[in-house]
């Protein structure tokens, strides 16, 4: 269990599109607006975590059509996220919007998340640490997972909020930007390279 409890650390704290979203909403709109966008994506993800669970992702991806222009999609965000990450300049690029999200943009951005389709297949079908009871397991795995979503996903909204108080150097900026870009670019070859 305490594996798979890491494993869920390493694969929630990592920039992805939620983490880096509800970065980019509180240095762009707050707290308060944070928190509400915050909220539509712990509902996201847990109804991803639900069709991964019951099986409604496994089917949609099992049509070798969805699942390619669902690849190639998500694949081409990722870059595109890289990209914009990358080539930012000096500031930190944490994902900016022009007007507030809310709660169902939250909802909406991890319904097409990938990471969050990867990371949930990943966590509920392997780490069997209760394979005798399966439900369970499952019930213990989500508690787990929420518990440790919630904090770091407040911790990427505290960033948010915080990093545009502090005054970086343009390299240390840079560097940053690079680390996240590069964390970007793993998923993306990560993603192509696993077994369809």
């Amino acid at each position: 269990m305490l594996s798979f409890a890491l494993a869920v650390f390493f694969l929630l704290i990592t920039p992805g599109p939620g983490v880096l979203s509800i970065a980019g909403v509180g240095s762009g709109f707050g707290y308060a607006a944070g928190i509400r966008y915050l909220i539509g994506l712990f509902f996201g993800t847990n109804l991803v975590a639900l069709a991964v669970v019951s099986g409604l992702a496994a089917i949609v991806f099992s049509l070798p059509q969805v699942r390619t222009v669902l690849l190639v999609a998500s694949g081409a965000y990722l870059l595109y996220l890289a990209f914009r990450i990358a080539f930012s300049g000096s500031r930190i690029a944490f994902i900016r919007k022009q007007s507030e999200p809310g709660f169902w943009g939250g909802v909406a951005l991890q319904a097409i998340n990938p990471k969050a389709y990867a990371v949930n297949t990943a966590l509920f079908t392997g780490f069997a640490f209760m394979p005798s009871a399966l439900a369970v397991e499952t019930a213990v795995k989500f508690l787990i997972i929420n518990a440790i979503w919630i904090p770091i996903h407040l911790l990427w909204l505290w960033a948010g909020v915080t990093v545009r108080r502090l005054e970086l150097g343009a390299r240390v900026q840079f560097a940053i930007n690079i680390v996240m870009a590069l964390s970007m670019l793993a998923v993306v070859v990560l993603a192509a390279l696993a077994p369809h």
